[in-house]
């Protein structure tokens, strides 16, 4: 008598190929998006370090903004992620979401929030 083949059979493959392209579709989506944000908090951290005491919002954003441009982030603005307050030293504040079209009605909604400290930031 012959055993039964036992293994994956081609349904079993195809839900496991649609499972493995479902998932590559959600990477590609979101990484760029968190590479940004990853990216926006280095050059917020970076130039809350290096910025002298007396430096006012105007200034940092202005500052902030050029950054953005080298570093070729044009998806967000600065204005209008983040505040900057000079009380008790210089705080900047960011926070912000991005809602990325995933498939057909369905979007992805991130939401990103950080605040750095002119302390806590030399500290690390």
């Amino acid at each position: 008598m012959r055993k039964n083949q036992q293994g994956a059979s081609y349904i079993g493959i195809l839900v496991g190929i649609i499972a493995a392209a479902f998932l590559l579709k959600i990477i590609v989506a979101v990484w760029p998006l968190y590479w940004d944000d990853n990216a926006i908090n280095k050059q917020i951290a970076e130039l809350v370090s290096n910025s002298p005491n007396d430096i006012t919002p105007t200034q940092f954003s202005s500052k902030i903004g050029q950054k953005f441009d080298m570093n070729n982030i044009r998806d967000v603005k600065f204005e209008d992620i983040a505040k900057v307050s000079t009380k008790d030293g210089l705080q900047v504040t960011k926070k912000y979401e991005v809602r990325k079209p995933f498939m057909l009605n369905i979007d992805l909604v991130l939401t990103f929030e950080k605040s750095f400290d002119k302390r806590s930031v030399e500290s690390k």
